[in-house]
Formats: C-alpha cells, sequence, structure tokens
C-alpha cells in the first residue's frame, strides 16, 4: 500500500511515518521543510505546502490512502493563517484524492473542535462545532473536520481521529512548554489543579492512526465517523504537569492562577500579544478553560471500531520520558 502522510515535521507525523515505513508500506511524506527520518526507514519526502493543490496532487500520485496531519497549530497568527492552512490544505487534499480515486483518509483532528468550555467527563466524540471565539486553531480545525467528513462517500472513506494531548520523549509542545516554563520558574497552575483530564503518549497516538488506516474502507463501521484518542487514564492536571517536571529533573513549584483570573488574563493576553511579536502567549482564554475544566473521554467507541487499544500506560510513558531526558546532553554547571 502507498500512502501520504502530511505534516511530517511533526513528531507525531513523522512517527506515523515511520510505524507505516517499517512494517513494508511505501510512504510518501508531504511537508514544507525536510524531515529527519532514522538510518534504513525508506520515505520518500515530496516538499511543499498543503495550500497548493497541485503540489498536494504529486505528493498523493498512485497513492492508495492518505494520513492528513499538516496543519497550523498554536495561537499565533491571523484567521487566514489557521484558516489557509487548515481549512484550504484540507480541501485541496479532498480534491485531489477525488481526482485520484484515493479510496481512503485518515484526517487528524483535535477533542479542541468540540470543546464548549465546559466539562467533558466520559465523554464520547461529539460533532465539531464552530463559534471559538478567537481559537482560531479550535475553529479552523472544525470547519476543516466537518468538510472532511462530509466528503465520506461510497468511493472514498474518511475518518476523523482526535488525539488528545499527545506527548513523549522529543515533545516540544506539551512536554517542551511545561518544563522550559517550570525552568524559568514561569509555570503556572489554573485553578486547583484538581480537574481530571486524558492525555495521549506517543506510541498509542500513532498506533491509533495506523490502526484507523488499516479498519478505513468504503461502508466500514469507523467511515464518516469521528473517533477521540487517548490512554484512557484520566490524571489531574496536577499530577500530569508534576510528572512531566519530574520526568525532566526540573523543580515543580507551579503558581497558582484561580480560573475566573485566568479566563480574564488570557482574554486580554489574545488582544495585547499579537501586537508584540513575542510569539505564543503565554496564556489565552481557551489554554485556561482547558487547564481548569475536566476533559477525559470514552475510549470504547476507538477500541470497536478501530480495533485498537493503548499499550504504554502513563506511568510507562513516564518512565520513558525520564529514560529519555537523562540520555539528553545538559550544560555544563558554571
Amino acid at each position: 500500500m502507498k500512502v501520504l502522510v502530511t505534516g511530517a515535521g511533526s513528531l507525531l507525523m513523522r512517527e506515523v511515518a515511520i510505524a507505516l515505513a517499517t512494517r513494508g508500506e511505501e510512504v510518501v511524506c508531504m511537508q514544507r521543510r525536510e524531515a529527519h527520518f532514522p538510518p534504513g526507514v525508506r520515505v520518500h519526502q515530496e516538499l511543499g505546502d498543503i495550500t497548493n493543490l497541485e503540489a498536494v496532487a504529486k505528493a498523493m500520485a498512485g497513492c492508495d490512502g492518505v494520513v492528513h496531519g499538516a496543519a497550523r497549530v498554536g495561537v499565533v497568527g491571523t484567521w487566514n493563517d489557521f484558516y489557509n492552512t487548515n481549512v484550504v490544505g484540507t480541501q485541496n487534499i479532498l480534491a485531489a484524492a477525488q481526482t485520484q480515486h484515493v479510496p481512503r483518509i485518515v484526517y487528524v483532528s483535535t477533542p479542541s473542535v468540540a470543546h464548549h468550555g465546559l466539562s467533558l467527563v466520559g465523554a464520547d466524540a461529539t460533532p465539531a462545532v464552530t463559534g471559538h471565539q478567537r481559537a482560531y486553531y479550535a475553529e479552523s480545525k472544525a470547519i476543516a473536520e466537518t468538510e472532511a467528513l462530509n466528503a465520506n462517500s461510497n468511493t472514498c472513506a474518511v475518518v476523523a481521529i482526535r488525539p488528545h494531548l499527545v506527548w513523549g520523549p522529543c515533545d516540544t509542545q506539551l512536554v517542551g512548554r511545561i518544563v522550559d516554563r517550570a525552568q524559568k520558574n514561569k509555570l503556572a497552575m489554573v485553578g486547583s489543579g484538581s480537574a481530571l483530564i486524558d492525555s495521549t503518549y506517543i506510541t498509542n497516538a500513532v498506533a491509533a492512526l495506523v490502526a484507523a488506516v488499516d479498519a478505513l474502507q468504503v461502508g466500514a463501521t469507523c467511515a464518516g465517523k469521528a473517533y477521540v484518542i487517548a490512554n484512557g487514564e484520566p490524571r489531574t492536571v496536577r499530577e500530569l504537569m508534576q510528572e512531566i517536571c519530574n520526568a525532566a529533573g526540573v523543580p515543580f513549584r507551579p503558581k497558582k492562577v484561580p480560573l475566573s483570573v485566568a479566563l480574564a488574563v488570557g482574554s486580554l493576553m489574545e488582544r495585547v500579544w499579537p501586537r508584540m511579536g513575542k510569539g505564543e502567549p503565554p496564556l489565552t482564554r481557551f489554554v485556561a478553560e482547558q487547564l481548569g475544566t475536566a476533559h477525559w473521554f470514552n475510549p470504547r467507541s476507538a477500541a470497536q471500531d478501530l480495533n485498537w487499544s493503548p499499550t504504554v500506560s502513563l506511568d510507562e510513558g513516564f518512565a520513558e520520558l525520564h529514560r529519555w531526558f537523562l540520555e539528553q546532553p545538559r550544560p555544563l554547571p558554571l
């Protein structure tokens, strides 16, 4: 099987490409910059932008399936930035797949497309909703997921996979930010830190996307549906952050911020920070909601329809993360 993987510059999609190639699939990766793969892993790379339909069609030529994970993430950027990459890019994937008669598309989404700002307790993958004010990532991904699932047909099967808070060795997002802020004594704890949240160890997230490739075909149970992927081991925000800090060997001294204050500061940051040109703001309203409210999910539908279940527990993941940090070069003490 020949599979196109988009966005292999990210940790998750790079690992998906490696997993598919390692088991013998012919893998084509499309991203804007060349990605580095382990010796012996044969992956063909097509450099290009998914907002360019011609480049997408070229990369997809002869493919039997697509795992579409290229996206603009974070909170910095204009609405057009997010819309062009996440919505127009997905539209190009769908258009090229239709023209080239590609029979399966795994769309990599996010649970934030269905987040209303309230707690989610044992939740299923409810339909994506729009109206995420100033949360350009969540809004653009919601539009894109809706268009992707609407493209499911009797000639091309589409499934949306929503990995939740993926982390592991080499992660520069969740792990990298928590460790960096802890080192700088700028780590904030929204509310009491007692909100239960799901997260996903990288190995499990990769396995879920590969399982989706295998399960997806026209008429399959999963076709036209969305699934939330997580370890199924809800932990408090405090515990998750503390375990990451412990794994990295950095002090865990978070500053407590009431949720109401975090929401107000986040709203202010959203308006002021883009004008300052300083990269990612330390807090937004959406991030405050995510850290201050529970969100964990029902894993049964993914287990049944995708024949997938986590194989690495959170505790095993923390131990592996610790081993990885021990292997990293550290600056010499002054």
